[in-house]
């Protein structure tokens, strides 16, 4: 999607984090519930820092369903299965140079980011929200991991719907 974030936007990310959210490029994929869900961010955040994370997750609905996911030993099993299966592991590194092909796409180079993306990209699997918020923005078939998280995920929008927009307009 990489649409840029209206001020709604970034006030409803702003209620979703808790926190004021820090140079937000665009937003990379809306919830099923039209709020924000995925962010992306400049590989160099305004005051200096690097930021190798370009696909950050903001719904705390999404990111609490994650959190629950890495509880199950998925990583773990994921792990695994990259030292024994060439084709994941082959398709886990197109993901990674696609991951950092994107962020490139912004034109801003920052030398301690090269080569380094998210969730353990190319060679371990460490933090599933990074790899979910991966598959989301880049869509099917570009983050094997990401999209075989995202499928266990319960649907985090149906239980219990957002209701950010009455938070922010108080």
């Amino acid at each position: 999607m990489n649409k840029k974030p209206s001020q709604v936007d970034l006030d409803v990310i702003q209620v979703q984090l808790g926190r004021t959210p820090r140079d937000v490029h665009a937003i990379s994929y809306r919830c099923p519930c039209g709020k924000p869900a995925v962010v992306t961010t400049p590989p160099q955040l305004s005051d200096g820092t690097p930021f190798p994370t370009f696909y950050y997750a903001t719904c705390p609905r999404l990111t609490g369903a994650i959190s629950t996911l890495e509880t199950t030993g998925m990583m773990a099993e994921m792990q695994d299965r990259l030292a024994t299966d060439k084709g994941l592991a082959d398709a886990y590194q197109r993901a990674h140079e696609q991951y950092q092909v994107a962020r490139d796409e912004l034109g801003i180079d920052v030398p301690e980011v090269k080569g380094i993306t998210a969730g353990g990209m190319p060679d371990r699997v460490k933090c599933l929200h990074s790899l979910v918020a991966h598959s989301l923005s880049a869509g099917p078939g570009v983050n094997p991991l990401g999209d075989e998280a995202l499928a266990a995920l319960p649907k985090w929008w149906l239980n219990d719907p957002c209701e950010i927009t009455e938070e922010v307009s108080k």
